[in-house]
């Protein structure tokens, strides 16, 4: 026995390799730097180790590194307050549901929608209630979670692993990755670095820390069993897909929790379970840390997050694929259609060309594609290492926003529609004339904000008219608001019901 297991390697030994770079990121509000860590080596050796019959090095069991890890997960409980007579707004589907044609796929946290009419709620207020967890990831009380755990909540309670209670503001939010950075008023708080996930290699071991079925501070150890899983679960038609797929024991509840290495690095924020019940069976899922770097530093520096795009339509490069467009390789990134006014199409990528590589990784996956671009910004260049017909190009392409230019978006021109809490999108001349209406701007996703606290106003209501003024774009609707202070009165329609119905809110 002695001789299998050797002598024990400290600790410190290995954490002499540590590699740390403290990030500085000018916070808005206050113009101070606040730091955000993040580790390409070993910040802490918190397994304890010993030597097999080869020499090699292993791993006797994760007590050191669960103590170290543990103060800075924490629970989060929000609660989402209703009107009376509000209708409830069932329009989205279940975001799992077409995977695999079953409910295979779930959330961890927050209800079921599936198609079916609204149906009125009872009188009186109506409180929501949910749980789920969240990393502090330094030492000022920023902590970052699942959207989905603190989507329309209008109270936010995060406690800590002390047992200290605090309420939580958002800061920002990013549904396309299914992230939200929170701040909690404390200093000196225990956090977390932030990994490379570039670095993370499959099989690797990982532990899932978060707080599943309100049981607190719960540890569970497993593998890295994938890379870019890309799984179809985020509504919003930017998502950006490219999980760390692991074994770890995860549940509902361990949603916004860390996934770290075995060196404290936080590795991956888990989102999402593929489960039969709703319950652990072997497949867990978390944004990668990489992503998470880029949203948390956006959302602290700009307000938003800044994503450059491609602007094109893409899908995995497979042996069928390959066969029917005669590839000369079947893995890549197959290149569909080209959008107008395309980044990339107008740098000289063509249809049918398949993506290899970004800046040097590896590209297999469009998970992994849309991972990499997405970490980049508007105006950023990129180098696409492409095969077309059997040749090897190289193409660099700057990266340009959603309105097609390769600038950085400027906050002020959202600040009042994120007051409001809406997205908005323009009728088309189509839809309007089926409408009988001159036009309009439809309102397609309701978040936290003045519409949601104070109207029963509904997804999918389209606004013709403000304070009896026409409106058919977003900007005309933007800039009125801009220009007046106190009440507004919005007019229009909803497609599934007749009518005209009127909402009044302030500003």
């Amino acid at each position: 026995m002695m001789k299998k297991f050797g002598a024990m390697i400290l600790a410190a030994i290995l954490g002499s390799f540590l590699t740390l770079c403290i990030f500085l990121i000018m916070d808005r509000g206050e113009g101070r730097s606040i730091k955000i860590e993040h580790v390409s080596k070993p910040a802490i050796s918190g397994v304890a180790y010993a030597k097999n019959d080869k020499g090699d090095i292993v791993p006797l069991d994760f007590t050191d590194i669960s103590e170290e890890v543990m103060p800075a997960v924490v629970h989060i409980k929000s609660t989402q307050l209703q009107n009376a007579n509000q209708y409830q707004n069932r329009g989205n589907s279940d975001p799992f549901r077409h995977f695999f044609d079953d409910d295979m796929f779930r959330y961890f946290f927050g209800p079921e929608f599936r198609n079916e009419s609204p149906q009125p709620r009872q009188r009186g207020p109506q409180a929501r209630v949910g749980t789920g967890s969240g990393v502090i990831i330094n030492s000022e009380g920023y902590i970052v979670t699942n959207n989905h755990v603190i989507d329309h909540a209008d109270d936010i309670e995060v406690t800590l692993n002390d047992n200290r209670v605090f309420k939580a503001k958002v800061v920002g939010n990013d549904p396309s990755t299914d992230l939200a950075l929170l701040q909690i008023k404390a200093k000196e708080l225990p956090h977390l670095p932030l990994a490379n996930s570039d670095e993370v290699e499959v099989g690797e071991w990982v532990l899932a820390v978060g707080n599943p079925f309100n049981l607190n501070s719960t540890v569970t150890a497993g593998i890295v069993s994938a890379k870019g899983r890309n799984i179809n679960i985020l509504q919003d038609q930017r998502a950006i897909e490219s999980f760390i797929q692991t074994d770890a024991a995860i549940n509902p509840g361990n949603s916004g929790g860390a996934l770290v290495n075995l060196q404290g690095g936080l590795i991956g924020i888990n989102t999402a379970i593929a489960s039969p019940t709703g319950a652990y069976a072997g497949y867990g899922f978390a944004v990668p840390a990489n992503i998470v770097s880029k949203v948390v530093e956006d959302l602290i520096k700009y307000g938003m997050v800044q994503r450059g795009f491609l602007g094109l339509m893409i899908r995995n490069v497979d042996g069928n694929l390959a066969k029917e467009k005669d590839l000369k390789i079947t893995s890549g990134v197959f290149v569909d259609s080209i959008s107008n006014n395309s980044a990339a199409g107008d740098a000289g990528v063509k249809v049918e060309d398949v993506i290899t590589e970004v800046d040097g990784i590896q590209v297999k996956t469009t998970g992994k594609l849309l991972e990499l671009i997405g970490r980049q910004h508007p105006g950023d260049t990129v180098v696409l290492s492409i095969d077309r017909k059997g040749k090897s190009i190289e193409i660099p392409v700057i990266l340009r926003n959603l309105d097609g230019n390769p600038e950085m978006v400027v906050k002020e021109d959202h600040e009042i529609l994120d007051v409001l809490g809406v997205e908005l999108k323009e009728v088309d001349r189509k839809k309007a004339r089926e409408l009988d209406i001159p036009g309009g701007i439809k309102i397609g996703r309701i978040k936290p904000g003045i519409l949601q606290r104070h109207t029963d106003i509904r997804e999918g209501f389209i606004i013709t008219k403000v304070d009896g003024r026409s409106v058919r774009t977003v900007d005309e609707f933007v800039e009125y608001l801009k220009s007046i202070e106190g009440g507004v009165m919005v007019e229009g329609v909803y497609e599934d019901y007749p009518g005209t119905y009127y909402y009044a809110f302030g500003l």
